[in-house]
């Protein structure tokens, strides 16, 4: 076990090992997780507000159809049930979400789930005598908006099973209550699509829109690199060095101020020597490691997608409207193909030797930009425009991929 394996406060006591997947550890990530204990995270609170219209429209389509059938029902007394049932269920969930916040725990979703059942059972009852249950079944084809307002604040697997035995339940009862006919069966598959696409619906939709908050909050946080000097250390090694600082910073003030004895003890002498090596380490890297190294270490989309060979640190060398082109270019190019996973090689350099129309004062830098799962047909417009950015660019296709050779002079 490396000294760098552990992370140990100033006495030394270990208090947690570190991450080596950079993916999970990133500043980004981190971010997230923060995010997700509030609840409904990243923004999503706002899509609750959408589902919330939703399930309150579709609500008085199914008291509408209450009203519209009330004569024809054998017995009132069960379906008046079901909706007073499923009217409170909506009313406690709202006031739950007014008074805790977007947080939904799991015993209160449990309990959403079992008034749900209570509530298609007594539906059911209700209007089994009429042998049709598409076109009676009212509170149970509403029960779907107790699942569509908790979307943003239950893990989509858990909306999901509940959906499905919801369908479940709609295509047992309608097989073997109702005689399907060309005049009955449009009416069940209305009520069942009813009953199960809001919830299933809305889990599309909030995951999405987390894809994209996550998509566009790594971008944020990566592009921060653009603006670093040409040799530096990234967001992650910014943190620990910060971190090595303050331990350091502490174990001298308990020294001075006489805390800490003379000569310090063998596992203090150890927690000394391992801030020592920490940070020469972190000095070591720092004089090594480009923007473009961090950009792409420290991003869960290209730390996936790019392999970025620089040997001679040369991405450093870019200018910052040459540096927002090419990080723009590959993150279209890497993050523009969500059904279709595609990898980008990045190859910078080495410098080519003056030639007779190189400007004075500058080296040209070849950039290669070598594919696999992106054809040239497909590519965005923008690609192109910060492509401009970096320098003269020759665009051709290898292997059905994209391969693009850029003459950046630096």
């Amino acid at each position: 076990m490396s000294i760098s394996d552990l992370v140990e406060d100033t006495l030394g006591v270990t208090v947690g090992r570190r991450n080596k997947d950079t993916a999970a550890t990133s500043a980004n990530a981190r971010a997230l997780r923060q995010a997700r204990a509030m609840g409904a995270s990243l923004g999503t609170g706002y899509l609750g507000v959408g589902s919330g219209v939703m399930a309150a429209i579709q609500v008085l389509y199914g008291l509408s159809l209450l009203v519209w059938n009330w004569e024809t029902y054998p017995s009132t007394l069960m379906v008046s049930l079901a909706w007073l049932l499923l009217v409170a269920c909506l009313g406690a969930v709202a006031v739950a979400v007014a008074t805790r916040g977007d947080n939904m725990p799991t015993w209160m979703f449990g309990g959403i789930v079992l008034v749900l059942v209570f509530v298609v059972s007594l539906d059911f009852m209700a209007v089994w005598p009429l042998r049709n249950i598409g076109a009676y079944a009212s509170a149970s084809a509403c029960a779907g908006v107790g699942l569509l307002v908790s979307v943003t604040m239950r893990p989509a697997r858990e909306i999901l099973l509940a959906a499905g035995a919801l369908g479940i339940a709609f295509v047992v009862a309608i097989a073997v209550n109702t005689p399907l006919t060309p005049l009955t069966l449009p009416a069940q598959l209305g009520t069942l699509a009813l009953a199960v696409a809001p919830p299933v619906i809305g889990v599309y939709v909030v995951r999405r829109f987390r894809h994209l908050v996550q998509t566009e909050l790594d971008r944020v946080l990566v592009q921060s690199t653009v603006s670093a000097p040409r040799f530096a250390v990234g967001m992650l090694a910014s943190e620990e060095l910060a971190r090595l600082d303050l331990a350091a910073e502490e174990l001298l003030d308990s020294v001075a101020t006489g805390r800490t004895q003379l000569p310090l003890t063998p596992k203090m002498a150890s927690t000394a020597a391992s801030l020592a090596t920490e940070l020469r380490l972190h000095l070591i890297e720092g004089r090594r490691e480009t923007w473009l190294y961090h950009a792409v270490t420290e991003s869960e989309k290209l730390g996936k997608s790019v392999s970025l060979r620089d040997r001679g640190s040369l991405a450093g060398l870019l200018d910052p409207r040459q540096r927002d082109g090419l990080f723009a270019a590959v993150w279209l190019l890497v993050t523009d193909r969500d059904k279709k996973p595609a990898s980008l090689e990045l190859t910078i350099g080495p410098a080519l030797p003056a030639a007779a129309d190189t400007p004075a004062g500058k080296i040209c830098v070849p950039i290669v930009l070598a594919t696999k799962g992106i054809s040239r047909s497909r590519v965005d417009s923008s690609t192109w425009d910060a492509l401009g950015k970096v320098g003269h660019y020759v665009a051709s296709t290898q292997d059905s991929s994209l391969r693009v050779e850029i003459e950046c002079y630096v």
